[in-house]
């Protein structure tokens, strides 16, 4: 039997020399000298052992004395740059406290770029704590609840796209298995869902980036819509957003109003947007729950719509005195009483839309096809929202 063995394993050398192939380059002679060497340290106790001893020492007298020189000078070489580079320290050696405290201190471009060294840096810079910073910061003033339903949404319907997707593919696989080898679709199909995943979808960096590249619009509110048009001085109006990281600005989708089409208003600034302060929606009327409280000089916004069909947009005003009420503190009573008058100073004083007055105690969507409705009010408490709207406050007074 190993005679037999013998007989064709030379017979198979002589055919490979025979062949008119071309030389092999040098790191092919090398594994193979290598795998030799790893046989011949076999234990005696292995019968093939032997026959493999014995045919490395046949193809080791093949090989020129000064091609084995340099083999083995090539290999003593390697082993000493391996030896260099692992005595070099890397970034992974650093004590995990201090490696955390690095990757917090990086910004979300070069968190970005770490993620793509490794595999464990990858996992720690998709970390959610390392980007609710970056969150908060750049986003946090824009984006809100709203926004934050709309995405769990996207991420979802993205998920069961991909899982059709999948189906998909695994019927592609059944019909092609009886040509095909079933192992080479599933390997293609593992490698496509590996690159997928390799971010997850509903993770704070792939929400993050979604929104840097403005691949993803999210509901959010305008001041002074459409480039400040007059007829919508001091007002703020739910819309969907997309950044333009080019410009650093945002492009807004109104919704239709009445027979009015979809408007478009370009490079909208960071400081005409905010996140929606409550849930009302902008076709609901909002509960109003602050109107027991409200006396003159209180900072408020009022919902109000042109009509029946459009959405309510948000208005600063400011609440007023009666036209009993002379304005003395001493004897002003406007604060027990049941109508309260509410200001809008941006307009001239003959202006209809001057002031309106509410009642305090059964309050509900009032007015008229010619001066507009007006809804829900909400108190300004925050200095904050009270110091946006002076800043917003028109130039010249409105009619």
């Amino acid at each position: 039997m190993v005679l037999y063995f013998l007989i064709t394993c030379f017979s198979f050398i002589l055919f490979i020399k025979s062949l008119p192939l071309k030389p092999l380059p040098p790191w092919a002679n090398e594994m193979r000298l290598l795998s030799f060497w790893f046989w011949k340290d076999l234990p005696s106790s292995f019968p093939i052992s032997q026959l493999i001893n014995s045919l490395s020492s046949f193809y080791l007298s093949l090989v020129p004395p000064y091609k084995m020189s340099l083999i083995k000078k090539s290999l003593s070489s390697k082993v000493e740059n391996v030896e260099e580079e692992t005595a070099e320290m890397s970034v992974l050696d650093l004590p995990e406290l201090a490696l955390e405290r690095i990757l917090e201190m990086l910004p979300p471009a070069s968190l970005c770029t770490m993620a793509g060294v490794c595999t464990s840096l990858r996992e720690r810079c998709k970390s959610d704590h390392l980007w609710e910073k970056h969150m908060k910061q750049k986003w946090g003033r824009v984006v809100g609840a709203a926004a934050y339903r709309d995405w769990q949404c996207h991420i979802s319907s993205k998920t069961d796209s991909n899982n059709l997707k999948q189906g998909k593919q695994k019927g592609l696989i059944r019909l092609l298995s009886l040509s095909w080898p079933v192992s080479w679709f599933r390997s293609k199909v593992d490698d496509c869902s590996k690159q997928r995943s390799s971010l997850p979808v509903d993770s704070i960096m792939s929400w993050y980036l979604a929104l840097e590249t403005g691949k993803f619009w999210f509901p959010a509110q305008v001041y002074n819509r459409e480039n400040g048009h007059v007829g919508f001085m001091l007002s703020c109006y739910d819309a969907e957003l997309s950044y333009d990281p080019r410009t650093d600005t945002f492009q807004a989708r109104y919704p239709p109003h009445g027979r009015r089409a979809i408007a478009i208003e370009k490079a909208v600034p960071w400081e005409r947007l905010r996140a929606p302060p409550v849930e009302t929606t902008p076709h609901d009327l909002h509960s109003s729950d602050c109107l027991n409280e409200l006396c003159p000089g209180d900072h408020i916004e009022i919902q109000w719509r042109r009509n029946k069909e459009f959405p309510y947009g948000w208005w600063y005003g400011i609440v007023g005195h009666l036209e009993s009420c002379d304005g003395n503190e001493l004897y002003c009573r406007c604060h027990i009483s049941d109508t309260v008058v509410l200001e809008f100073n941006q307009y001239t004083p003959g202006s209809r839309w001057r002031h309106t007055t509410i009642n305090r105690k059964d309050h509900r969507e009032e007015g008229n096809e010619a001066d507009g409705f007006y809804g829900g009010i909400r108190k300004l408490k925050n200095k904050d929202e009270i110091s946006t709207w002076k800043q917003l406050w028109p130039k010249e007074t409105l009619e």
